[in-house]
């Protein structure tokens, strides 16, 4: 953990420079199903913005996968990331939050954003509290309808599976996704800080997890709840 006379010290954004040193890090460390830097994005996203906030021990092992070449380099990764998270929150409350995208490349060549491996990250951020998700999810439509375009995108992406019968979304309808994810994220945010956990869902954390709730996740071909 890093001490917190120093993070008070800490810029709140990363430099384009330290999101690049981030994002090669992850890259050379990226294993099975291992997250670069769009999905860390997204997982810290969903963490930030969630019912019941996961702690760094919870999150880290998503993104850490090896261990470090020494202690400097463990320290400076880990900075790099608790910034990350803390730039979310920081945007969140300017009301400036983007996500951290991935890129595709075209047939012909050019490029297009992808939220391919962003939808992943914050779909295993919503999974470190399922079951708060899932129960309020069961209740109350709004917090849906709050969550539509991320979960088109994740639908289109092959990150959720549904029973439901969903066409495709074309390269307009795509666009038009992304262009909301930053609202998207805002507005959830601002559902559970006005709308935080009852005791009856705290409580309900611990049983057996239903068959109601989100789309169910696909991780490697694996279909998951």
């Amino acid at each position: 953990m890093v001490d917190e006379p120093l993070a008070a010290q800490w810029e709140p954004m990363l430099s384009d420079g330290e999101l690049e040193e981030l994002d090669q890090f992850l890259r050379a460390h990226a294993g099975e199903d291992a997250l670069l830097l769009d999905g860390v994005h997204g997982l810290l996203s969903a963490i930030n913005i969630g019912p019941d906030r996961a702690t760094p021990e919870e999150w880290l092992p998503e993104v850490l996968h090896d261990p470090f070449a020494d202690e400097d380099e463990g320290k400076h990764i880990l900075e790099l990331l608790a910034r990350l998270s803390e730039s979310i929150q920081y945007e969140l409350e300017a009301d400036a939050y983007e996500p951290i995208l991935g890129e595709i490349e075209l047939d012909d060549g050019n490029t297009a954003l992808s939220a391919q491996g962003w939808c992943e990250g914050f779909s295993r951020g919503v999974d470190m509290r399922a079951r708060l998700w899932e129960t309020r999810l069961g209740v109350d439509t709004r917090l849906t309808e709050l969550l539509s375009p991320i979960m088109a995108l994740a639908v289109e992406e092959g990150v959720f599976e549904t029973d439901a019968e969903i066409a495709p979304l074309n390269e307009v309808e795509y666009d038009e996704c992304l262009a909301h994810l930053p609202a998207a994220v805002g507005a959830v945010a601002h559902y559970w800080h006005e709308l935080p956990p009852t005791a009856d869902e705290l409580a309900a954390r611990a049983e057996p997890e239903g068959e109601s709730g989100p789309p169910r996740r696909r991780r490697g071909g694996q279909s998951v709840h």
